[in-house]
This record gives C-alpha cells, sequence and structure tokens, in this order.
C-alpha cells in the first residue's frame, strides 16, 4: 500500500486503472520500498509469477539448466 501510493502522489498510477506497483528488487530479497526500486506494470503481468506458499517468488531456473 505504501508503494502504490508513493507512485499516486507522483502520478504514475490512478485508482482502477488495472496497473500494479512493482519492486524491482523483491521486498522478500531484501529490496526497499524507494521511488528506486519501484515500477508500474499491468496487474495481469505482476501477478503471474509463480510463488512459493508464503508468497515469495520462485527461483526461476532456466530451461537449459534443468
Amino acid at each position: 500500500n505504501k508503494a502504490r501510493r508513493m507512485m499516486e502522489k507522483a502520478g504514475k498510477v490512478h485508482k482502477g486503472d488495472g496497473k500494479d506497483v512493482d519492486h524491482r528488487k523483491p521486498l522478500s530479497k531484501g529490496g526497499k520500498t524507494t521511488r528506486s526500486n519501484l515500477r508500474v506494470v499491468n496487474k495481469s503481468t505482476n501477478r503471474s509469477f509463480r510463488r512459493n506458499p508464503d508468497s515469495s517468488m520462485l527461483n526461476q531456473i532456466s530451461k537449459g539448466g534443468r
């Protein structure tokens, strides 16, 4: 919510626009809620990442490494 409010004040997102505020470096991996670590993405794009049961992102494994 804090990240969303920051981007709303900056005029980057608006209520009901179908956008999510995403952390470039996830909070679960040590990222912070700072303007330089935030980006605006489509809701469907942001919510399509596979997640662990605790909601943290899974490590992405390349197809060549399997």
